[in-house]
């Protein structure tokens, strides 16, 4: 699926603009007119346009998504009508952008509409894994199996987000002290320290000089450093927005020494999690393929499963493609196999989520707890360099008058 912008008038009057998600721009367009629009513009979305939909905060965590699931299987079993369930949900639904998308579907589904139809006209908020799984629940009869599945799989994604941030806060915050230390004495402290040998008639050792014209430059350019640094900062983001950026980092991701291998452990995770819960749900192989592709951070796994669904297409087994691509370790591969050939390869895929779930985490747990003694012994050292720049002069002032 492409994203577009848009803008348009609302059934209230009102001018809006929003990014909608469909296969073609006419798809876009009509289903903006089914829901009493009037378009004025639409374009497909640059990568730009992408990155900054994201960082607004549009989309909806997995965490929303698992508690919303968790909500519509308790009120079904309790007899409620989907109708009533998603009036409720709506009602009570904390995020913004997802009580608003829930208050859309009730809407429509009162109607007469499809709650799967009706979900992926708001496929900007919705997945299309979620979608695929409503619309197999209501073909089957099944729909609270279908959203109890999508809720374990929102909780083990949430799960493994969360392991991975909670990770990373330590090493990050020192890293910005780190930084902030650095910026603090080379604009305040040397500078005014220096400024007590300056009526002294003494050498001042080449360390010590060193650190002093590092120090002028951040008093006088200081704010030329803050831009630069934010001009770094967002042509990082433009660069790695465009498909050509994105490529080219997530490659050197996995090249990583320890960062790799974590890229490569959740890229398993996120196949044997998203096709166990497909395939599981009654969704087609080739379905559940085009899902799980779209469903990859990481552009190279996205391609590898992009290409494993042409070749099971033609008629190749899973585990052929997934070995060939050499990105997946042979466990996966020969999982896969075990379960083609013995008809059980849901469980299977499972068993594979299980294991690299895990196993991301305790990989994660290792790297931090490995780089928070690298990143305070690199603290130590930069203060103790900057120490003894400081201290140097004193020492040949006490030569100089003994």
């Amino acid at each position: 699926m492409a994203e577009y912008v848009y803008t348009a008038v609302g059934p209230d009057g009102k001018k809006k603009k929003g990014h909608i998600e469909a296969k073609t721009k006419e798809m876009a367009v009509a289903n903006l007119k089914n829901e009493k629009n009037t378009v004025l513009n639409i374009e497909e979305a640059g990568g730009l346009a992408k990155k900054v939909n994201f960082s607004f905060g549009k989309k909806v965590k997995s965490r929303d998504f698992s508690v919303f699931c968790h909500q519509f299987v308790s009120i079904i079993q309790a007899g409620v009508t989907i109708v009533e369930a998603f009036q409720m949900l709506g009602e009570q639904t904390e995020n913004k952008a997802l009580r608003f998308a829930i208050n859309e579907v009730h809407s429509d589904i009162s109607k007469g509409d499809t709650l799967a139809n009706a979900m992926r006209r708001r496929s900007g908020v919705f997945p299309s894994m979620l979608c695929n799984m409503v619309e197999a629940g209501e073909a089957s009869g099944s729909l609270d199996k279908s959203f109890s599945r999508m809720a374990t799989q929102f909780e083990k994604d949430a799960q493994l987000e969360s392991a991975v941030k909670k990770a990373m806060i330590y090493p990050i915050v020192l890293i910005f002290v780190l930084i902030g230390v650095i910026f603090a004495m080379m604009t305040f402290v040397i500078p005014k320290f220096m400024a007590m040998f300056d009526g002294l008639d003494v050498e001042m050792p080449k360390i010590t000089m060193a650190i002093v014209h590092v120090s002028n430059f951040f008093v006088r350019f200081w704010w030329l450093i803050l831009i630069l640094g934010a001009v770094a900062f967002i042509g990082y983001k433009i660069f790695a927005a465009s498909p050509g950026g994105k490529n080219i980092i997530d490659t050197m991701l996995l090249r990583l020494p320890v960062l790799g291998a974590i890229q490569q452990k959740k890229a398993c995770a996120k196949l044997g999690r998203t096709l166990c819960t497909l395939l599981g749900a009654g969704v087609p192989m080739i379905d559940a393929l085009d899902i799980t592709a779209k469903s990859m951070d990481n552009v190279n796994y996205k391609n590898a499963m992009k290409d494993a669904k042409d070749q099971v297409a033609r008629g190749v087994v899973l585990s052929r493609p997934l070995k060939t691509s050499g990105l997946f370790p042979p466990m996966v591969c020969h999982m896969t196999s075990i379960g083609e050939e013995t008809g059980n390869i849901e469980k299977m895929l499972e068993n594979v989520a299980n294991y690299y779930e895990e196993d991301v985490q305790n990989a994660t747990e290792s790297m931090m707890a490995l780089m928070e003694p690298a990143i305070i012994i690199v603290m130590a050292f930069v203060v103790g360099f900057l120490v003894l720049a400081i201290l140097s002069p004193m020492f040949t002032l006490y030569d100089a008058l003994s």
